[in-house]
Order: structure tokens, then sequence, then C-alpha cells
């Protein structure tokens, strides 16, 4: 896997405004995005409510959330345990039937075919996971 960026998307039965309510409830990321957050807390240090500090299968980071509810983003970038900063951008979109969940994955310096394959197979899981829940929702 040579590229430098895999577009991961999830068609959704549900309209965009019922995704965003769940996606953006960031309390809510262990739920569906395990493969990201099993844990997930808001960081008092900021008074904005976007920083998150969340515990991933990485290790601690933290998580700061520009949201856009109306356009469906929800980009956030993820400061790693060793600092480095990872930007991951995550939308929802208008589809023919419902919405999508798109995700772009982009591979970092030193990423390994099986590392990208790995957090492949994780955002899809955690995209999976939002979709049924979003859904069960909506029935």
């Amino acid at each position: 896997m040579k590229s430098n960026e895999v577009i991961i998307r999830e068609p959704m039965t549900c309209s965009v405004s019922e995704a965003m309510a769940v996606a953006a409830d960031f309390g809510r990321l262990p739920e569906w995005a395990a493969g990201f957050a099993s844990g997930v807390q808001r960081d008092e240090r900021d008074d904005t409510g976007r920083s998150w500090l969340v515990d991933a299968p990485f290790g601690r980071v933290q998580a700061v959330f520009e949201v856009d509810v109306e356009r469906g983003i929800l980009d956030h970038d993820v400061t790693m345990p060793d600092g480095s900063v990872v930007h991951n951008r995550l939308r929802i979109e208008t589809a023919v039937e419902g919405c999508a969940a798109v995700f772009t994955l982009v591979r970092r310096p030193g990423m390994s075919d099986a590392d990208i394959v790995a957090d492949v197979t994780a955002v899809t899981d955690d995209l999976r996971r939002l979709r049924a829940l979003c859904e069960r929702m909506d029935a």
C-alpha cells in the first residue's frame, strides 16, 4: 500500500444531522470509536470544550476537535504520546440515501504497510459501529 492517503467511506441510512448528533458527542467516543478511544474525558485545561483526553490503544492522547455541525465537519488533531500531532479529517456527508461518514487516513512518516492496514481496519470498524449506533437511534 503505497498511497499517502486512504479514504474510508461508510454509508448510513440516517440523516447528516442525526449522525452529527452522535459523532459530535465526544463523551460517546468509546461507544463507537473503540479503535481510538477506550475512555475519554474533557480536558479541564481548555474552556472551549474542544479538547479531550483520550485513552487510545497507543497511549493517552489529547484530541482537539474542529466541529462544524451544519457542514458535517469533525476534524481533530491528536497529540500523540511522543508529542507529534496527527491531523484527522472526519466528515459526515449527504448521500443518495442518508449520509456517509468519510475518514481520510494519512500515512505518517515511518508507518509500515502493516501499520496502515491495521489503521484502515480499526477506522473501518469504528465507522461501522458509528453507523450501527446512528441507525439504532433512528429506528
